[in-house]
């Protein structure tokens, strides 16, 4: 059939003399004159929507209906949106192409032909979760670092091999080059993409878009990209050919005015705009960024802010593209050809430069947004944030006072709930023997143990990581040093950062500090901050240390970066140097010294703090095109010694080994093509029919969580404790405690996976009572109320799941406020579903989770109005029906009826956050994957 808007099809100059063709928004404008009115994110996914307009999956309507977007309309309409390219990481990349192995296993025993499970835009995985700190502060430690990281990832790395020869779409980027989000910016991105027209000399012209299975992708959004983090599962479906679909979105427009002053930066900058919109509660919304402090800021520190957008809750942060955008493709090495197409394009279509300047007014004065918010940008100061919270900024000089107030507040007001009179007690650490030197010293509350300058937010930034290196080479002239107990390391985005760190002559001072080049990967932000040593750990236990870690990461929740450090800091890396001088969280560095001087003398913060212009003098080194281009042609030509040496297996199918790494998942099991897919609920739990979809009937209550439930607390991550349910069946297995590796390593292992998730260390499960002063027991454990032999144990989650399985009994979980914050980790919803629960029921939930629920054929539930389970008086032991609209109709009504112990019923009506018509089909057929299979089979 016609385009249904090929008249939009122009053409449009290139500065080379040549001519390419676009779908025109300055066109289509002539049939919807309010697209001159939509922010410059909409323009670009209405761009994919005409351009993919098949009147199947993307139809004229939803062209008129973005076309016509209203900053305040009501939000029914979903958006299919067709992206360009999709990006992994291997902890949800190894997964994610386990379950297409999964796809192409099941298509052969179907009899039918594997290669049709082939994506369809091209995949690109970059390797950087799975380095972690074991070695650190030598020179080596990169060097064994990674030997340790290929030997426990052998198996990882081998399947991953086997995807790069079984589909043809499937690119891997080897462990050392740095992290995904760096590299998507510095290299995978190339502005615009040409597709083939009807004559060989007419490509088509389209603007990079993408999804990634990161919460982070949308750093990329700084150079105006419109993409953002999502699940595996979502993932494979985009790269299958199922458009991605999400309500039609509120757009808030973010004006930056003023700049930023002497000494704060782009890390300063990026926490007040965290705690900013976090109050003005920006969830799945998009945050398009304009004003004349936008156009003054570099394209680092707009990635820097735009790689944030999970924390501040939004599905995106975009930035708009200017001349700035084509300075920064000149300075990582694209191509002349390139940029210049990048540019002809984005003029072509009304889409270059900042709104809210004096530039744009004539051009993009007509813009509206949802809301508008402000930001002085001369009013940022020097910040860090935490303990716990990424938008919890604090103000430089008041960290040592709020650390001690939060000490003796309670775990509800985000304390420690400890006895104040402890706060100033030190304890005394004992460490060698056995041939080793001996050394004795004292631990107490705040104290840091880990400083790390890590994560994709601060080191793909050359303002703040030279920023780093020069206050490193201050203070060591003055004669300061990082104590050896302290665990410091360097974890750069990429290898341009080392490079242009040598070039300056700063590496040297920074290596003398401790902080040594440790791997090129996301590291301790994610959790492979690698163990404290032993006699540390056992402090923290016997006296319930609050100790802490300082760094330049992004995210800082409850037992994300060590399991004994209870208080983490977000900085930016110069004020991790600082800390890690410092050694305490305690001290007020802006009016108490850092540390005393080689002569005895108090060094202070003010002395060793780099000026603007110290840094602007060495950005010349960070900014070279040719060593961008030469460091990424490495990536085929020198991949690395270690990376040649592993072998995969052949053939177009998996042949699944036996590993404690890699299993052929379970959700695909049983799928038959033609079948009409229900939802199997257990006897005791279907409808008088037995066939009603999405009813839940006599549930019981596996947990009732509070507020800001992450998806570090549900999804396993980090360290395997060996007496965990994970430990133990890898011990089972022959697995030493020494090779356990992390969950995140095991991620393509459903059983290592399913017995770690809700196993986390921070979880308060608030069915177990309270101990003495009412604080609530932390880790993943449950009551089991079943009537029977166990009835009232107490038990870990997965083994009461198990149970209630094993007794065909369905469970929910009970939750607050923002329910799934945090990285896009799909095994969170897969881990929910393998154990057993029907449905999460919470006062709200996070964007990506809700919709990996959904996709794992789990009811997210919403209560209405001030409805909760605390409001009302859910202990633990009642049964639950929940009974939503028997069409599932997107966000209609559902009842939730309680049964109590005594026999007595209450009702009250939930939101079934089942969004989209989309979702309504993937839970019909029993989750994503097998609705995405049984439709790339179809005959």
């Amino acid at each position: 059939m016609s385009h249904a808007f090929s008249h939009t099809l122009q053409s449009f100059d290139l500065p080379s003399g040549q001519h390419g063709r676009l779908y025109s928004l300055p066109e289509l404008a002539k049939q919807f004159p309010n697209i001159h009115r939509l922010p410059l994110s909409l323009r670009i996914v209405l761009e994919s929507i005409v351009r993919n307009c098949d009147g199947k999956k993307v139809t004229a309507e939803h062209v008129a209906q973005v076309a016509n977007w209203q900053p305040t309309g009501a939000r029914t309409h979903e958006i299919p949106f067709v992206v360009s390219r999709v990006v992994l990481q291997d902890f949800t990349g190894v997964p994610l192409l386990a379950d297409l192995a999964a796809m192409r296993s099941a298509a052969l025993r179907l009899g039918k032909d594997p290669q049709r499970i082939e994506p369809l835009v091209p995949v690109d995985l970059v390797v950087d979760h799975s380095v972690m700190v074991d070695h650190y502060g030598t020179r080596n430690a990169l060097d064994l670092n990674m030997k340790l990281e290929f030997q426990r990832n052998r198996e990882r790395y081998a399947f991953l091999k086997w995807g790069m020869q079984a589909f043809d779409t499937f690119r891997v980027v080897p462990p050392g080059f740095g992290i995904v989000h760096q590299v998507n910016l510095e290299y995978l991105a190339r502005g615009v993409h040409k597709t083939q027209g009807l004559a060989k000399d007419d490509p088509i012209y389209y603007p990079d878009t993408l999804v990634g299975t990161d919460s982070h992708t949308t750093m990329i959004n700084g150079i105006g990209v419109v993409a953002w983090g999502c699940g595996g599962i979502e993932a494979e479906a985009a790269m299958l050919g199922q458009p991605v679909y999400f309500l039609t979105p509120d757009v808030v427009g973010f004006e930056l005015t003023g700049r930023l002053r002497e000494g704060v930066t782009a890390t300063d900058l990026v926490l007040t705009v965290t705690e900013v919109l976090r109050k003005h509660k920006v969830v799945g919304k998009f945050v398009e960024f304009f004003g004349e402090g936008t156009r003054l800021l570099s394209v680092p520190d707009r990635a820097t802010i735009a790689n944030m957008a999970p924390e501040y809750g939004a599905t995106m942060g975009f930035f708009p593209v200017d001349e700035k955008t084509l300075r920064y493709f000149e300075g990582t090495g694209r191509t002349p050809a390139e940029i210049n197409a990048f540019e002809a394009y984005f003029k072509a279509q009304g889409l270059f430069g900042v709104p809210g300047t004096v530039a744009t007014a004539d051009t993009m004065g007509a813009i509206e947004y949802s809301q508008v918010v402000q930001l002085d940008l001369g009013t940022v100061t020097p910040s860090l944030a935490g303990p716990k919270r990424p938008q919890d900024r604090i103000e430089l000089g008041n960290v040592a006072k709020q650390f001690e107030a939060l000490f003796a507040r309670p775990q509800s007001e985000n304390g420690f709930n400890q006895p104040a009179a402890v706060f100033p007690t030190r304890y005394p650490v004992r460490a060698g023997g056995a041939n080793k030197p001996v050394t004795e010293r004292t631990i107490g509350h705040g104290d840091v143990l880990i400083a790390a300058i890590t994560s994709c937010t601060n080191t793909s930034n050359p303002s703040v990581m030279l920023a780093a290196g020069l206050l490193a080479k201050k203070a060591v002239q003055a004669g300061l040093r990082v104590q050896p107990h302290i665990k410091t390391s360097l974890a750069p985005g990429s290898r341009i950062v080392t490079q242009y760190l040598t070039e300056a002559g700063l590496l040297p001072y920074l290596e003398q500090l401790g902080f040594a080049l440790a791997g090129y990967g996301c590291t301790t932000c994610i959790g492979n901050a690698g163990d404290l040593a032993a006699e540390l750990n056992q402090a923290i236990t016997a006296h319930d240390l609050v100790c802490a870690a300082v760094l330049s990461g992004n995210r800082n929740f409850e037992a994300r970066i060590h399991p004994h450090l209870k208080a983490n800091f977000l900085a930016s890396p110069p004020l991790v140097v600082a800390y890690a001088l410092a050694g305490t969280v305690n001290r007020d560095l802006m009016t108490e010294p850092v540390g005393q001087g080689a002569d005895g003398k108090a060094v202070y913060l003010g002395d060793i703090w780099p000026s603007s212009d110290e840094i602007d003098q060495l950005l010349q080194f960070a900014m070279q095109g040719r060593a961008f281009r030469d460091n990424y042609a490495k990536i085929k030509a020198e991949p690395g010694l270690l990376w040649e040496k592993i072998r995969g297996v052949a053939g177009e199918t998996y042949n699944w080994p036996d590993s404690t790494y890699i299993a052929e998942p379970p959700f695909l099991s049983g799928v038959a093509i033609n079948s009409i897919a229900a939802y199997a609920y257990p006897a005791s739990a279907r409808g008088q029919n037995g066939t009603e979809m999405g009813v839940v009937h006599n549930a019981r209550i596996l947990a009732l969580l509070g507020d800001s439930i992450t998806t570090d607390h549900i999804s396993p991550a980090g360290s395997i404790p060996e007496n965990s349910p994970a430990g133990q069946w890898l011990l089972a297995r022959g697995v030493r405690k020494t090779d356990f590796n992390s969950y995140g390593a095991r991620r393509g292992q459903h059983e290592v996976m399913v017995r770690g998730t809700f196993a986390n260390v921070r979880i308060k499960n608030q069915m177990l009572p309270p101990g003495p002063g009412g604080a609530r027991e932390e880790g993943g454990m449950t009551l089991y109320q079943q009537p029977g032999p166990h009835q009232g144990r107490k038990m870990a989650i997965f083994d009461a799941a198990l149970q209630y399985q094993s007794d065909g009994v369905p469970t929910v979980i009970f939750a607050g406020e923002e329910y799934g914050t945090g990285s896009s980790r799909d095994w969170a919803a897969k881990g929910t579903q393998l154990l057993g629960i029907k449905a999460v029921v919470a006062r709200s939930f996070e964007r990506i989770h809700r919709a990996n629920l959904v996709g794992m054929g789990v009811l997210p539930l919403q209560f209405q109005g001030n409805d909760s389970w605390e409001s009302l008086g859910l202990q633990g032991h009642e049964r639950i029906d929940l009974i939503p609209d028997a069409q599932l109709t997107p966000q209609s009504d559902a009842t939730l009826r309680i049964t109590r112990s005594d026999g007595s019923t209450q009702e009250r009506t939930l939101t079934l956050r089942v969004d989209t018509p989309i979702e309504v089909d993937y839970y019909r057929a029993g989750g994503i994957l097998p609705f995405v299979l049984r439709e790339l089979l179809a005959d």
